[in-house]
């Protein structure tokens, strides 16, 4: 017989959005279950140091997980290794199924699966991963004052992280594979008049150059005549998009035309009363930890509200019991 599990408060997605939600819903006596998914703590699983997370000077993104995960387990929350391979957000309460096979049913749902950075696809460049190699200045422009470094793009998020880093390094190679940058007029004028940006124009990177632990230059390569050259970089920032993990969502939930989730103004909720969206689902604007985080926080207590105005939905659930399949 298959097995199934209901809560009052389905999480599915780990990383500082799901965590923080799972540590306030535990708070509020909800009994939260979140099913971490395939890679738990999410982006800062391949995070080195972070130094911008309050309260701590310096922590390895691993290591903040790991605490996040160890906190939301202590507050009462029920951490399922699972991947949830479909949803049905029509009937209540909502069912998710894993790939174990394990069907879980919640009278809320809190989405925190979070976005994944598009890469080169290079091998040498998934080997400077936390060694030069970055998708975010914000997160890693600190570690490069008075260096040197390039972003890799063309559109509005390339060229804001090369003004960004230019607070920091004291030379930003910003390499396109066009003639011209997709990014809107008001931030080419900002980025030309910079003059500690130099375009590489009808160029690709081609191969990560490092001395084994560190990035020490890029390879690029003409897109015009294939030709190859070599700059000196301490740090390459990959800048060509996200992806929000929302497929499983699509047809179900209103997204944007980048697949991110809509939410209503100031608030986590979803075109779905009983479904919020917290972190990198939604935001596509700051895709911060602390910022993750804060979602988390207003996923759950707008959960929490929900319920309250919502009973009829958890007296009607079946097994509200089942939790204990988990221990």
């Amino acid at each position: 017989m298959t097995e199934s599990v209901h809560a009052k408060v389905l999480i599915i997605g780990s990383g500082p959005a799901g965590y923080t939600a799972a540590v306030y819903a535990a708070r509020a006596a909800l009994d939260p279950v979140q099913i971490e998914g395939m890679q738990p703590g999410g982006q800062l699983t391949i995070t080195t140091d972070v130094e911008n997370w309050p309260g701590d000077i310096r922590v390895t993104g691993p290591e903040l997980m790991a605490r996040m995960a160890e906190q939301a387990k202590a507050v009462g929350t029920a951490l399922v290794s699972d991947m949830i391979m479909e949803v049905d957000l029509t009937q209540r309460p909502f069912l998710a199924v894993g790939d174990s096979g394990r069907r879980y049913t919640g009278d809320t749902i809190i989405i925190a699966t979070g976005a994944s950075a598009r890469w080169l696809g290079l091998e040498s460049e998934t080997r400077y991963l936390g060694g030069g190699v970055s998708a975010c200045a914000t997160c890693d422009g600190f570690f490069y004052r008075g260096r040197t470094v390039a972003v890799v793009g063309g559109g509005n998020t390339a060229v804001e992280e090369a003004l960004f880093l230019t607070n920091f390094a004291e030379k930003v190679y910003l390499i396109h594979r066009r003639d011209s940058l997709r990014a809107d007029r008001t931030n080419q004028a900002r980025l030309h008049a910079n003059p500690k940006i130099e375009m590489v124009w009808n160029a690709e990177v081609a191969e990560v150059l490092g001395n084994g632990k560190t990035v020490t230059g890029v390879a690029v390569r003409s897109t015009v005549d294939g030709g190859l050259s070599e700059i000196s970089v301490d740090g390459l920032f990959v800048a060509i998009g996200h992806d929000p993990a929302t497929s499983l969502f699509a047809g179900q939930l209103r997204m944007d035309d980048e697949g991110y989730i809509l939410v209503a103004q100031g608030s986590t909720g979803t075109s779905v009363p009983g479904v919020f969206a917290a972190g990198d689902v939604q935001d596509k604007v700051f895709r911060q930890a602390i910022t993750s985080a804060g979602m988390g926080c207003m996923a759950a207590l707008e959960a929490e509200r929900y319920l309250a105005g919502h009973n009829a939905h958890a007296i009607a659930a079946e097994g509200a019991d089942d939790r204990a399949l988990l221990v």
